[in-house]
């Protein structure tokens, strides 16, 4: 694994598999099958990834103007690209707000990526809601308008073009952890459950187990955690993490049905099954190198709301950072280095990310 400057030895573990997150269980199971099974995979994979597909209708970004574009996803043919990555709590009759808000930026041609995080309670224009000039938290995007108006919203803070989106309801942890048998975490820190899972259920610090429902309690607890947001959203990765790595070990091969059933009804984006199968060919080793950033935000009450608001000069910075990886000249070290959450396999502790915006207020 290479590492480069800006990055601690055990960060690319976690901050990698955000981008699988969305699309790679499926690009795993379509590596790891073998002989006469891959055949009964390679169709229940390609229905279920039809289920998948949403159409996404966005603007596209270019300098100062902007253009409307209805066509589909382009045809990946190795070119560096943007996926914007949302991670959205659904419920009934509640379409839910985007709390985890990722653009992952791959470059084939320098085997890299960029994960950028931007703070959910963030102050931004939310594009296509009243006549122009409407500002809420930049996760309200995906309440007001779904996935389309997430996308615009998020091209818009940072003046860049997103070319491919994927979403997962968080309800659908439960049943894809489920689905692979339960799963074990590093859990940096000890609690008990306030009603997440189980009032009175205790969170140990250290390696533990969890089956879904307590996989969900785990992912969703933020007022006891110190760090807030951002400890919610180190656990939520910790989830992740311990489905894929139990998707991609022998319990695919009997649970395959029960893990297709779960992505497909929890996970939706508009990259077709051709484009998934080339991603997983052309853009798999761009988990060799992986650069992470959290777009830098300060708390501030306005119209007796809290937010965290970012800075022109921080949104000119990350949007020349993610236009460097796509330009093959990201150099972390001109832009302060960077670092991320340690590894939930190496340290039972969570590290500060050294540009990680400050705590937003709770709402």
């Amino acid at each position: 694994m290479d590492t480069r400057t800006g990055r601690k030895n055990g960060d690319p573990k976690k901050r990698r598999r955000r981008i699988l997150t969305w699309v790679s269980v499926i690009v795993l199971l379509l590596i790891i099958g073998i002989g006469g099974y891959l055949v009964h995979a390679y169709t229940a994979i390609k229905d279920t990834a039809k289920e998948m597909h949403i159409d996404v209708k966005t603007t596209k970004t270019n300098n100062t103007t902007t253009t409307k574009s209805t066509e589909p996803s382009p045809t990946i043919t190795k070119k560096p690209i943007n996926i914007l990555l949302l991670g959205v709590d659904e419920r009934p009759n509640d379409p839910g707000r985007s709390d985890t808000i990722i653009v992952a930026t791959l470059n084939p041609q320098t085997k890299s990526m960029l994960l950028t995080s931007i703070p959910r309670d963030t102050r931004a224009l939310i594009v296509g809601k009243g006549n122009g000039d409407y500002y809420d938290k930049i996760n309200a995007a995906y309440a007001y308008g779904g996935v389309d108006m997430s996308v615009a919203t998020v091209q818009n803070l940072l003046g860049i073009n997103i070319d491919y989106v994927a979403k997962i309801n968080f309800n659908g942890l439960k049943e894809l952890v489920d689905a692979v048998g339960g799963i074990t975490v590093n859990n940096p820190i000890d609690w008990y459950d306030e009603g997440y899972y189980k009032k009175g259920y205790h969170y140990k610090k250290g390696i533990i187990t969890l089956h879904g429902g307590a996989a969900l309690g785990f992912a969703r607890m933020r007022h006891l955690d110190p760090q807030g947001d951002f400890g919610r959203n180190l656990r939520q990765r910790l989830v992740i993490e311990g489905i894929l790595k139990k998707a991609a070990g022998p319990t695919i091969l009997t649970n395959l049905d029960k893990i297709l059933q779960a992505v497909g009804d929890n996970v939706k984006t508009n990259a077709t099954f051709d484009e998934m199968k080339s991603m997983a060919v052309s853009y798999r080793q761009c988990r060799d190198t992986v650069y992470t950033h959290e777009v830098y935000a300060t708390p501030e009450r306005i119209n007796n709301l809290d937010y965290v608001v970012v800075s022109d000069a921080e949104k000119q910075k990350v949007g020349q950072m993610i236009q460097d990886e796509l330009d093959g000249t990201l150099d972390m070290s001109n832009y302060g280095g960077n670092s991320s959450d340690s590894s939930s396999s190496d340290s039972s502790n969570a590290s500060d990310d050294s540009t990680s915006s400050a705590s937003s207020a709770s709402n």
